[in-house]
């Protein structure tokens, strides 16, 4: 005797199985969606974005920094003259 367990290849297990997934799908379809950001998330976000931007700004005053840290390592740059007048420079940029 001969025993035939598939009807054309179709296993009819398969059919109901499929039939469960595509409605727990549609399902969950119909729902809002919703995410939340923490905090740290956030920083973290804000941290690379000030990364990215640092890392695209020329440095253009690097000459002038150097220039200015050569100076100040000579100990004959600073006196009263050249103190006063970083003073009143200061003085007035505060409107003073």
């Amino acid at each position: 005797m001969m025993s035939i367990d598939k009807i054309g290849g179709i296993n009819p297990l398969n059919n109901v199985q499929s039939t469960r997934r595509t409605n727990e799908t549609a399902k969950s379809s119909y729902g809002s969606d919703s995410i939340s950001v923490s905090a740290a998330a956030k920083e973290a976000a804000e941290v690379y974005y000030m990364n990215q931007v640092a890392a695209e700004t020329p440095n253009v005053r690097a000459d002038r920094i150097a220039e200015v840290k050569a100076k100040i390592q000579d100990p004959n740059y600073l006196n009263n003259a050249v103190i006063a007048s970083a003073a009143d420079k200061l003085m007035e940029s505060f409107g003073l």
